[in-house]
């Protein structure tokens, strides 16, 4: 059984998506400001969460920071229907996706099913192919699909699981052009639509975490109007 977390400050909120998820065969665990999560998750972090934007104390974003420094668990953003800013920005800091208030439960049961999905298919031994489940070497990149592991130049990179996704997608064909639509598929559930923005967040954000250890990083190459391509270094 898997566990969420849910954090925001509106109960009606934290009851009604509680009781659906708990419904659906979920362990849920609510919290009413971010600083009450941190706490929680410091002793014991869940399998995924799902965190409100604008809370006191701590907000979202916030506590997605504080989250990323310990763990790649995934996370939904809940954000207000006319701030883009914030979904951008959310993506950017290392959210895996976002839900539009007011949201459909339905639809945000189904965010959470696509996101321990494609964390189950990294972690498990059965779920990707025999070619998937080996270990990639391209140049200064490795990564271990099994592990969810990824080096640059033998330095460790802490990805999410969109993150590990999408790079795992671009480098396991060098050269190769890969669109926005390919990689969406990647990286989503069919069932789950989301735009270009968000693809192109996920990769400056991923951009950013090489950079990190690698200053002259380089590989993933932006191709305007087609899309992207790693060159293997």
């Amino acid at each position: 059984m898997s566990r969420i977390a849910l954090v925001d400050d509106d109960r009606n909120i934290l009851t009604s998506v509680s009781m659906t998820l708990e419904a659906e065969g979920f362990e849920v665990e609510t919290y009413n400001d971010g600083q009450a999560a941190l706490d929680a998750f410091n002793k014991r972090m869940p399998d995924m969460a799902v965190f409100d934007i604008k809370m006191p104390r701590m907000d979202g974003m916030d506590l997605l920071q504080r989250v990323r420094r310990k763990s790649a668990m995934p996370v939904i953003f809940l954000t207000s229907k006319d701030d883009e800013i914030d979904e951008v920005l959310g993506l950017r800091m290392g959210a895996d996706d976002y839900v539009k208030k007011p949201f459909s439960q339905r639809l945000l049961v189904e965010r959470i099913r696509a996101l321990l999905r494609r964390q189950e298919v990294i972690a498990a031994d059965a779920g990707p192919s025999p070619e998937e489940s080996k270990t990639m070497v391209r140049g200064q990149l490795t990564m271990d699909p099994l592990r969810h592991s990824v080096t640059w130049k033998g330095l460790d990179v802490s990805l999410t699981v969109t993150e590990f996704l999408l790079l795992q997608a671009l480098a396991q064909r060098p050269g190769f052009v890969k669109s926005r639509d390919q990689l969406m598929d990647v990286a989503y559930d069919d069932q789950v639509y989301v735009d270009d923005r968000t693809i192109d967040s996920h990769i400056k954000r991923l951009r950013k975490k090489m950079r990190q250890v690698d200053p002259e990083f380089s590989a993933i190459e932006t191709l305007y109007g087609i899309g992207y391509r790693y060159n293997e270094e």
